[in-house]
């Protein structure tokens, strides 16, 4: 948020904090051990954060994208292989197949919801296909329904990229009850925090014996003798941040039910803007935790778009660009690139095309402010959106 922004204009800062947070901390810090072997914050907050949502299988990680590397590497990904992710994502989703030497190959995303076309991601399976990933846009949840049924027909698995959906639930059951493989992140600006830090619910025991050997150098939790089981990193979460993100859970329900009380309101008045669509929502999904507002201004080109993110943050809104087609990241192409060209993958990929170029997202902490002060965003926005 800008300085001296209107006063209508001053939402909630992010993060939050509290009491709870500072209890946590001091008594991660007076049990006198600090790292996952040892203390008992980051046990608890596994048990937490897997009951929470539905798993009996929580394994806390160092970060979002270490979650997804793990998670994948634990399914059987990596050189030889292929895994299907949406061209519209975080960077994270293609990187952390990439990293495992695996071949990342973009499908194309809804042109309303912005989560993976299952269509598409059918069309893209092939022998060589250990892994399907679809990412719960900005909270809201991809079709489960279909990617279960193109997981039973394939007999490759999904892995959910949960980062952006702490809570939400698809037909009544939240992310753990899927029957798949869910990956979320605690950086900085998610929907609870540590700064840093992530997780991996796993539908049963075996996988998380693996993913806890692989995410402590391959040695077992008991081991004195150095007896490295497998092939692996250091990935563990230490005991501070574990204290922090007990506490944000607790925050994490009421926090969901303003967003969800506040979006109608903000998409009802963006769809009244000429030129103006919000994102879309699939009413199987019974609660979108909102990790991001999204619209998008069909029409605009890249440079415009950007041109009025700029605007939108002078008048004081927390406005981003969104995600850039990650085909069109130098990243992606670095390792483990598909034998295809942009303009190959572009041709197959005409939503995330107009997406990465004309849709702006909004700091989830914007639907944590009063109902009032969606009509004063929408405002902004009509006020500079250009003319259709």
């Amino acid at each position: 948020m800008v300085e001296n922004a209107p006063e209508s204009l001053s939402f909630p800062a992010w993060p939050q904090f509290g009491d709870e947070e500072r209890t946590g901390l001091i008594r991660a810090l007076e049990q006198g051990q600090w790292w996952r072997i040892a203390g008992n914050e980051v046990e608890a907050f596994e048990r937490e954060f897997g009951a929470h949502h539905g798993a009996e299988h929580a394994l806390a990680v160092t970060n979002g994208t270490h979650a997804l590397e793990l998670a994948l590497e634990v399914l059987g990904v990596g050189p030889g292989t292929e895994v299907i992710v949406p061209a519209f994502t975080f960077i994270s989703s293609s990187q952390a197949a990439q990293r495992l030497g695996a071949v990342a190959v973009p499908v194309d995303v809804d042109p309303a919801t912005y989560c993976i076309d299952v269509a598409a991601a059918e069309r893209a399976v092939t022998p060589r296909t250990r892994a399907i990933m679809p990412v719960h846009m900005a909270g809201h949840v991809a079709d489960m329904d279909a990617l279960a049924k193109l997981s039973a027909d394939t007999d490759v698995p999904v892995i959910q990229d949960a980062a952006h959906a702490h809570g939400a639930r698809w037909q009544g059951r939240r992310m753990g009850e899927l029957g798949s493989v869910a990956a979320f992140s605690f950086q900085n600006g998610k929907l609870m925090t540590a700064g840093e830090g992530g997780a991996v619910l796993f539908p049963d025991g075996e996988l998380w014996q693996e993913a806890f050997l692989r995410h402590s150098c391959g040695r077992p939790r008991e081991d004195r003798s150095y007896l490295h089981r497998t092939s692996g990193s250091n990935f563990r979460l230490n005991e501070f941040s574990a204290s922090v993100l007990r506490a944000q859970l607790g925050r994490l329900e009421s926090q969901i039910d303003t967003r969800e009380q506040r979006w109608p309101v903000l998409a009802r008045d963006l769809a009244e803007i000429p030129g103006v669509v919000p994102q879309g929502r699939d009413e199987r999904v019974d609660r979108n935790p909102h990790y991001m507002a999204m619209f998008r201004v069909p029409g605009l080109d890249e440079k415009r778009r950007n041109e009025l993110v700029d605007v939108l943050i002078g008048k004081g809104l927390p406005a981003f660009a969104s995600f850039r087609a990650i085909y069109r990241c130098d990243a992606f192409w670095e390792r483990a690139a598909p034998d295809e060209t942009v303009a190959e993958i572009a041709s197959r990929c005409p939503v995330t095309e107009a997406l990465f170029q004309d849709s702006i997202w909004l700091h989830h902490r914007v639907l944590l402010g009063a109902e009032e002060q969606m009509h004063d965003v929408a405002s902004i926005i009509a006020d500079h959106v250009p003319a259709p």
